[in-house]
């Protein structure tokens, strides 16, 4: 009998554990895979982008929008921020934009067309073109030790762990 080696075997625990479930939304709105097993991933921030179609005059909105900055010397987008869902759209001035904080795939649509829709208010001919979710977050307690440098380096070939920079492994899944 082979022994036991945290993190390398842990990601066999972790398929083992995780099982099949359904999405279903939680006390907090966020969506979570349920399961049998205990194993239930929380999503902590869905990160989407979106084509407005037309340039747009950074000024002109932070001078007209509520909840949005605009330094042009720190940095080259508009931040704005909306509450429900809450969210936050960094706005360039070629149309495009990006959306981060969102708790689920339909909170970040539905905060992308609220963004849109403040534009287009501001007299912008703005529309709402190539909508995609670039990154989703999420985390979970899979009830056991993980060893990040182990799995990142049995995995070397898609995964990859600095623990001088963050305390994390990255695992590129290109999958659907």
């Amino acid at each position: 009998m082979e022994a036991y080696v945290p993190g390398i075997d842990a990601l066999e625990d972790a398929k083992r554990f995780a099982g099949e479930g359904d999405a279903q939304p939680s006390d907090d709105g966020s969506q979570h895979l349920a399961n049998t097993n205990g194993v239930v991933p929380q999503l902590q921030n869905v990160v989407s982008t979106v084509n407005l179609g037309c340039k747009l005059k950074l000024n002109h909105i932070a001078l007209h929008a509520r909840n949005a900055e605009y330094n042009p010397k720190r940095f080259a987008a508009l931040i704005m921020r909306i509450r429900d869902p809450k969210s936050t759209a960094l706005i360039f001035a070629t149309g495009k934009m990006v959306v981060t904080g969102a708790k689920s795939e339909e909170d970040s649509r539905l905060a992308a067309r609220k963004f849109a829709r403040i534009i287009q208010k501001l007299g912008f001919a703005a529309k709402f073109a190539e909508f995609k979710i670039q990154n989703i977050v999420a985390s979970c307690d899979v009830k056991f030790p993980v060893s990040l440098e182990r799995i990142s380096f049995a995995h070397a070939s898609f995964s990859s762990y600095e623990p001088e920079n963050l305390p994390r492994s990255y695992i590129q899944n290109d999958l659907p």
